[in-house]
């Protein structure tokens, strides 16, 4: 190859070029002048230069000369220039950074208050209800603890909550920058939110100042905040007010009413066991709380107490024999029905003294152990029978008989269901309105001995049954109304007038609207427990009107009497001889009527049971001298029951209550009984009327009577042949009628 290199010289390829284009050469003349004899010397210069270079990089260094040492040189001063221009770039970044931090913290300062007028809020008021006793019932109001100070607790308390919140308290300036960047990275590692970089000082200014919502706002506020906090306040009043004002779940706010809601004693006095819970509910008090969750908060608590023997606050004996053997006794939850009280007089606060600013003491007229005895009818009775009846739900009303309410149930369960039964719902009475019909009969002159039909009647195509379908001719109003005979009830309400019925009704307490219409002798309109118990008081009071009333005295808690109930004015609106009337009637329904099972023994008792349409309300209002309660059973849902009646479940319940609440009191009687209210001729009005048995007008289908005796069925006073009951209606108008109308007993 070399020789034939230089004999011939290098053969250039044409390609297929034309030969004409091919023999193109430069010229000298066509050479940049000072070329060749430059490119000369240069040859020259390689010859004379030994070879000792590699052939390789003498062909590198040829084509590319920057790696040459003078490359070198510019490749270090090229390094230099970089990193001149990272620092001059970094230098800028950083400048226009602290300009945006500037300008975020002026951004969320100019939403904020202004700093030198924010100051800690006052807690929000606290109502206390205590019962009649002294004792305390409820407390209702964002802040339910008493401010504690710092050096009352034990050194573990407040030890506790540093362990496990905030274990660098003492030494950040309110915000933990190694804290946040912990919880960075392990939200990251478990990839989610699970673990917080807030101090206690963040969470206090949250709790003080700022909303629950999590937004990034929000978060650079409570920076703020806290930032301001340490300047303005000491680690140790930080830490003071932080534990009077965290939540603790179950409405408690502060250690000192946690550890009486959990503990029933003072923060004070909890154990490293109790501390350590109590601490570890601050994570999530909701779902820790230990009245809902104890295993939950039992499981947290060894969490805290493990983070305090690491943080040497406690010895490692002393954590394992908390975690082995807790201390704390967690109260199970309970029905809580004296909460359906507690609602009640919050609604009627603002109406007694207006605005609070001031934590009060609301004084009362419930009697705590009255309240337990109520409780434990409704829920005993609802837990052994409400399945074979199908009743779901059940009140109670008990109240002295000049109104003062000594008990009250809304409903089974106050934490599962908090709509009082009691005082808002408003249900058929049925049959338990018609005292409110015979005393309006008594005051138009006729008397318990009085004579009426018990018979087939037509109303405008309405007929009205008894409960057993059968009918026993002419009876007394006092054996009418204990058998509670629905025909004889509607031919007195048509008698007297319904209009004069709703007057009766309204002036004895019932506050509702009332119906004028003829089924209103059968209880068609609703009314609630709390208004119809109310009613009954003037018949155990001798005719005087009771309001039912729970409040006696507001205090504030350093004593300045706010409000005090006055005595009710002696309104009669019975007279007494009609007040003996009805007492004698009523009382004779527990004797031989419906209510056979409510005895009292060694008492005089009356009352009136009373079964709404389809049997979707069952009740029983029934009274001494000393106590008037009334007993209400059903379905939110207003569904039917399995045939439950006033004269069953809600007696039952009636009974239990009543035989406890008499106990150890002195019998006293029923007002003005009498047992002989002369002839009975004497004091007729339209004895012989009776109302028309053919519709003037055309009107709706016949329909069957509502449900009336419960299941009672007395002897009859004097059997009397009267045709076959008529047939129960059928059809859209027949179903209409009966909604319209509604039950009896």
């Amino acid at each position: 190859m070399g020789s034939g290199k230089k004999k011939g010289g290098r053969k250039e390829p044409l390609f297929g070029l034309p030969a004409a284009l091919a023999d193109l050469r430069l010229t000298a003349e066509d050479r940049i002048p000072g070329g060749g004899d430059d490119r000369a010397k240069k040859s020259a210069k390689r010859k004379s230069e030994p070879d000792d270079e590699p052939p390789r990089e003498r062909k590198a260094a040829a084509k590319n000369p920057a790696k040459s040492s003078g490359g070198k040189r510019r490749s270090r001063s090229s390094i230099s220039a970089g990193l001149g221009r990272l620092v001059y770039w970094g230098a800028v970044l950083s400048l226009w950074g602290v300009i945006a931090v500037i300008g975020v913290v002026i951004w969320v300062g100019a939403h904020l208050p202004p700093i030198q007028s924010l100051e800690i809020p006052k807690r929000p008021p606290t109502i206390q209800i205590v019962g009649m006793d002294g004792s305390l019932l409820a407390q209702r109001g964002e802040m339910a603890g008493a401010n504690v100070a710092l050096k009352d607790l034990p050194p573990y308390l407040p030890k506790a909550f540093i362990a496990i919140e905030d274990r660098r308290f003492y030494s950040h300036f309110g915000i933990d920058p190694v804290g946040i960047l912990r919880a960075l990275v392990t939200n990251l590692l478990h990839r989610g939110v699970s673990q917080g970089g807030s101090t206690l000082t963040q969470q206090l200014a949250k709790n003080l100042f700022l909303t629950q919502e999590r937004t990034l706002a929000r978060k650079l506020q409570e920076a703020e905040l806290a930032i301001w906090l340490e300047r303005k306040h000491s680690k140790n009043e930080i830490l003071e007010l932080y534990l009077n004002r965290v939540y603790f779940g179950s409405g408690a706010y502060g250690v000192e009413a946690a550890a009486q809601k959990y503990f029933g004693k003072p923060a004070k006095n909890v154990t490293i066991a109790e501390a350590a819970m109590l601490a570890g509910l601050v994570k999530s008090p909701s779902r820790l709380a230990p009245n809902r969750n104890p295993e939950g908060a039992e499981q947290r608590a060894q969490i805290v107490l493990a983070a305090m023997a690491d943080a040497k606050f406690i010895t490692d004996a002393q954590a394992q024999a908390s975690i082995g053997h807790p201390s704390y006794n967690v109260k199970p939850v309970g029905a809580g029905t004296v909460n359906y009280v507690a609602d009640w007089i919050g609604e009627v606060l603002d109406d007694l003294v207006g605005q609070i600013d001031d934590s009060i003491k609301v004084e009362t007229t419930i009697d705590p152990k009255l309240q337990a005895v109520a409780e434990s009818a409704i829920i005993d009775e609802l837990a052994a029978k409400s399945v074979k009846f199908n009743v779901s739900q059940g009140a109670l009303v008990a109240m002295t008989p000049d109104g003062a309410v000594r008990a009250m149930v809304g409903g089974r369960n106050y934490s599962e269901s908090q709509y009082n039964r009691a005082v808002t719902a408003k249900r058929q009475p049925g049959s338990s309105f018609k005292p409110f019909v015979y005393l309006t009969a008594m005051e138009q002159g006729l008397t318990p001995d009085t004579i009426r039909q018990d018979a087939p009647i037509e109303v405008k195509g309405w007929k009205p049954e008894n409960y057993t379908h059968e009918y026993f001719g002419p009876v007394t109003l006092t054996q009418a109304l204990a058998m509670s005979l629905n025909t004889v009830a509607i031919r007195l309400g048509l008698e007297v007038g319904p209009k004069n019925v709703v007057r009766t009704a309204h002036r004895l307490g019932i506050s509702s609207k009332l119906e004028p219409n003829a089924s209103i002798a059968l209880g068609t309109s609703e009314v609630s427990v709390v208004e119809l118990v109310g009613a009954y008081a003037p018949f155990a009071n001798g005719g005087f009107a009771a309001v039912p009333h729970v409040v006696t005295r507001i205090r504030t808690l350093d004593g300045k009497l706010l409000y005090m109930r006055q005595p009710e004015e002696h309104n009669q609106v019975i007279e007494p001889r009609y007040v003996g009337m009805m007492n004698t009637m009523m009382k004779e329904t527990l004797i031989s009527g419906t209510a056979k099972k409510a005895e009292i023994p060694g008492w005089q008792a009356a009352g009136k049971t009373g079964t709404s349409q389809d049997y979707r309300d069952a009740w029983f209002i029934g009274y001494t001298s000393n106590l008037v309660t009334g007993v209400w059973l059903g379905n939110d849902d207003n569904s039917p029951t399995r045939k439950t009646t006033g004269g069953g479940l809600p007696v039952e319940v009636w009974t239990r209550f009543m035989r406890a609440a008499h106990e150890g009191v002195q019998v006293a009687a029923l007002p003005n009984l009498q047992s002989n209210w002369g002839p009975s001729n004497l004091v007729q009005i339209s004895s012989q009327v009776s109302p028309p048995t053919q519709a003037t007008t055309p009107g709706p289908a016949p329909m069957q009577a509502p449900v009336g005796n419960g299941g009672y069925r007395p002897p009859p006073p004097t059997r009397t042949n009267v045709n076959a009951r008529p047939e129960a209606a059928a059809g859209l108008d027949g179903w209409l009628m009966d909604r319209l109308f509604g039950g009896n007993r």
